[in-house]
Parts: C-alpha cells; sequence; structure tokens
C-alpha cells in the first residue's frame, strides 16, 4: 500500500503542498520506518484554510438539513465499502492490529457520518405559544468550526467532530496530531467525493504552533479538541479570549470496580478492554481497577493467563491481537511510570518489557499491590499498563473511585444490578458501564466531569455543541409603549 498521501493537506476540495513548512516524518510504529512525510502549514496554508471554510459556510448552512444529510449519509457508505483500506492506512498510521482498526476505527468513523447524516433533517426549532403573540426558535449553524485531534483515533475522532459539525450546517478544519497524519486526509477526499462542497471540511497538518494560530483565529466560532489537560487548559484559554464555544474530550484516570460476585471471565475481559486495547492508548481506560477482596485471587491468576495469549506479531496480520505503541517518545514515558511504579512497592505481576524487535513494543503489564497514593493510581500512563488495588465495601470502593482530578469514564462489574446502578449513579464520571467496558456507540454522549472535559460527543447532545438558539417574537396585536 502507497502511504504517502497525494500531499499534506486538503483545503477547499483539493489536495494542497507547500514544503515550506516544517517537515513530519510519519513513522509506522511496528518497525520504527518512516512511510510518509508531510509539511506543517505555513500561515499562507493556515488562511487558505480558514478563508475557504468561511467563504462556503453560508450557502451549506442555508441548505435543508435532509440535504446535508443525504451527502453525510453517501460518504459513510462509500467509508464502508474501502473498509479494508482505511483499517490497513489506520494501522500504519497508528500501529494498532488490523484486527482492531478493521472493526473499530472507520467502521466507527462510518457509524458517525451516518448518525448525524439521519439526524441533520431533524435539527429544529421548537413554537412557544404566549396566548396570541408566541416565539418561535431557530437552531443555526454556529459558523467555522476547528477540530483538534488526538494520535489513537485518527479516523474516528475526524469524523465524531466533522460530521455533527457539517450536519449543523458549518464548516470545518480539522488538524490531525502529528504522529497520525494520513488518516484524515483520506475522510476529506471520502466527504468530497461523496458530494460535500468544496471549503467545508479541510485538513491541515502541524504540531501546537499550527493548532494556536488556527484557534486564536477570530474567525473560528467553535473548536473542539481530544487531548491532554494541559493542552485543554491552554485550548480554553485561548477560546476564552474570543468568547467561542468549546467541547473538549481530554483525559482520564478511570476507575473499573469488581465484586467479588462478578463473573470472572466478563470482569476480566473488561479489565483487557480498559487496558490493553489499542495498546492501552485510549483516554477512558479503567486504569485503576479495585478488586474486592474475595476475587482477587482469581481476577489477578485469569488476568495473568489470558495476557499470555495476546498475540504480538506483524499488526497487519489479522491474527495479531497487540500492537506497538505509537512512538518512541510515548513508550518512554510509560517505561518511566512502570519504573516509578516499582520504585514506590507496587507489585509487578508480569510484563512492561521491550521485547526483541523493531518499533516500538512493549509487553502488557500487570500492577499489584497498589495503593491510591502511588504516581501510578494517580496519573495517566496512555499505555498497556494496569493498576489493581484492594478494597472491602462498596461505600469504600466508590469513594477511593471519585479520589482522583479527572472523570472521563468508570465501569462496575458485579451480579447485583441494583447496586451496579447505585455506583453509576454515584460514580463522579461522564460515561459509566455496568458489566462491560469501553464501548462508545455513536447514539449515546460521551464525555468527562471535572478536568476530563467540557462538552459531549456524539448523540444528540452534539447537536446542542455545534448549533446556537435564536429566539423570534412574533407580535400578534398592536404595540403599547409608556409614551
Amino acid at each position: 500500500m502507497n502511504t504517502q498521501p497525494t500531499a499534506s493537506h486538503f483545503i477547499n476540495g483539493a489536495f494542497v503542498e507547500d514544503s515550506s513548512g516544517t517537515e513530519i516524518p510519519v513513522i509506522y510504529p511496528a518497525t520504527g520506518e518512516v512511510i510518509a512525510t508531510v509539511y506543517a502549514a505555513t500561515p499562507a496554508i493556515i488562511e487558505q484554510a480558514i478563508a475557504s471554510a468561511k467563504a462556503a459556510q453560508k450557502a451549506w448552512g442555508k441548505l435543508p438539513g435532509t440535504e446535508r444529510g443525504r451527502i453525510l449519509r453517501r460518504a459513510a457508505d462509500i467509508m464502508r465499502d474501502r473498509n479494508h483500506d482505511l483499517s490497513v492506512l489506520e494501522t500504519y498510521d497508528t500501529g494498532k492490529p488490523y484486527s482492531e482498526t478493521s472493526v473499530a476505527d472507520a467502521t466507527s468513523g462510518a457509524d458517525a457520518l451516518e448518525y448525524f447524516g439521519g439526524l441533520a433533517g431533524a435539527i429544529t426549532g421548537e413554537h412557544i405559544d404566549l396566548g396570541g403573540d408566541f416565539v418561535y426558535t431557530r437552531r443555526e449553524p454556529l459558523g467555522v468550526c476547528a477540530g483538534i485531534g488526538a494520535w489513537n483515533y485518527p479516523t474516528q475522532i475526524a469524523c465524531w467532530k466533522g460530521a455533527p459539525a457539517l450536519a449543523c450546517g458549518n464548516s470545518i478544519i480539522f488538524k490531525p496530531s502529528e504522529t497520525t497524519p494520513l488518516c484524515a486526509l483520506k475522510v476529506a477526499e471520502i466527504l468530497h467525493e461523496a458530494g460535500l462542497p468544496a471549503g467545508l471540511y479541510n485538513v491541515i497538518q502541524g504540531m501546537g504552533p499550527q493548532g494556536a494560530q488556527l484557534i486564536t483565529d477570530p474567525r473560528i466560532d467553535k473548536v473542539s479538541l481530544t487531548g491532554s489537560v494541559p493542552t485543554g487548559r491552554k485550548v480554553y484559554a485561548a477560546a476564552a479570549e474570543n468568547i467561542r464555544a468549546v467541547t473538549m474530550e481530554l483525559g482520564g484516570k478511570s476507575p473499573l470496580v469488581i465484586f467479588d460476585d462478578a463473573d470472572v471471565e466478563n470482569a476480566v475481559s473488561g479489565i483487557i478492554l480498559g487496558n490493553f486495547y489499542s495498546s492501552g492508548q485510549i483516554c477512558s481506560n479503567g486504569t485503576r481497577v479495585f478488586v474486592q477482596r474475595g476475587i482477587k485471587g482469581a481476577i489477578l491468576a485469569r488476568l495473568t493467563e489470558r495476557l499470555a495469549n495476546a498475540q504480538m506479531g506483524d499488526p497487519l496480520d489479522p491474527d495479531t491481537t497487540f500492537g506497538p505503541m505509537v512512538s518512541a517518545a510515548q513508550r518512554e514515558i510509560v517505561e518511566g511510570f512502570i519504573a516509578k511504579g516499582q520504585a514506590e512497592g507496587a507489585t509487578l505481576v508480569t510484563g512492561g518489557t521491550r521485547p526483541d524487535k523493531d518499533g516500538f513494543w512493549l509487553t502488557p503489564a500487570i500492577f499489584a499491590d497498589v495503593t491510591d497514593d502511588m504516581t501510578i493510581a494517580r496519573e495517566e500512563i496512555f499505555g498497556p499498563v494496569v493498576s489493581i488495588l484492594d478494597f472491602d465495601t462498596e461505600e469504600e470502593a466508590l469513594a477511593r473511585a471519585n479520589d482522583t482530578i479527572y472523570g472521563l469514564a468508570a465501569g462496575v462489574f458485579t451480579s447485583d444490578l441494583t447496586r451496579a446502578h447505585r455506583m453509576c449513579a454515584g460514580f463522579e464520571a461522564g460515561t459509566t458501564y455496568i458489566n462491560t467496558y469501553n464501548l462508545a456507540p455513536v447514539e449515546a454522549p460521551f464525555g468527562g466531569m471535572k478536568l476530563s472535559g467540557v462538552g459531549r460527543e456524539n448523540s444528540k447532545a452534539a447537536i446542542e455543541h455545534y448549533s446556537q438558539i435564536k429566539s423570534v417574537y412574533v407580535g400578534m396585536g398592536d404595540v403599547e409603549a409608556p409614551f
């Protein structure tokens, strides 16, 4: 597969190149090889993107929602038809195994395009009767949106931000992570092929400076970020300067609570999905696994057994189930956390080592005997490392689960459903799970509380974040005035 894109940027319906920008090598995480090169957007490229997005938006916003939706649904069909090629590209971009990308990435992006395509015609206002006079409301586009992506789900995030923005009548400029710049260009190309007018979905490459130039431009009406808390603080502050709408999906240190009446096999599956899928590089991961003492031995034994079955091979081989870290830098960060965990007294049960192979591989690690004050239990690791903590009572588990600055996700495994619902009511998190973990269907709102973010992605809730309400008061009689 040719992984070199036609050009670095997609602006106004066409690929655009400007090689005077900073060179960004695209590295295949499985081997460490450079598989493509793109260039960071120059100020001229960013200007071109904003100007074209601004020029195209008005006419798009005036189209009936069903017309806009038809294009999004057509793009979803094209994505599904090309799922194999898009999944292979996602694997090259991120290192995630094809067994995962083929069912979780382009398919999720297509789901978003289809869902918001179907919803576009149902974006309506309301009529408010005042007993003669009345008010009606219009739900109108915000204008030009800026999307800043993360490197763990490049195709999905490009669609999760693009689909609701376009459905609501906005245009969008998307800046993928410099670590994974390839997939968003394919999303733009497919939308254009499906009939999206030029200028409505633009992709520019770059690092922090390019993102900053984009989001501080006064013509940007909305910023949506998926990223870290430090980046989120900067984006929020910059957006406040221009009083603009913001959605932010940031980090997490989510709790997964397993009671001793849980089904061991299902609970272990939940731990694996919440810690080792995507080599642990998922913001909502349940990395603090609280296990009730009565079941601790069984959980640790079965988890260790099942991790030994992880197939760590060529990510393009459909039998491979565990891939490399996304970059050398990310692997070093994770290894630093593993060293801290050992230094602070946690027991490394298995893993956390570099296998003898090229690329950025790290074996899945289990820490036991972890306490709440350890670094590995406080800070987001973003790698294949799980911390097992012991607990005795439900009240204790809930209090400790909530003792974090984050609030993205939380989960519980138990056969007592009233307890399960009590726990979910008590969790200080935006996305919670009962007897499963880490599923994110486009029909359900996704987002966090506390430092984990602002606003929600997906579902009908996303419409609120990509549109604004206008009230129209209609007077039906004479107008009275005091003089």
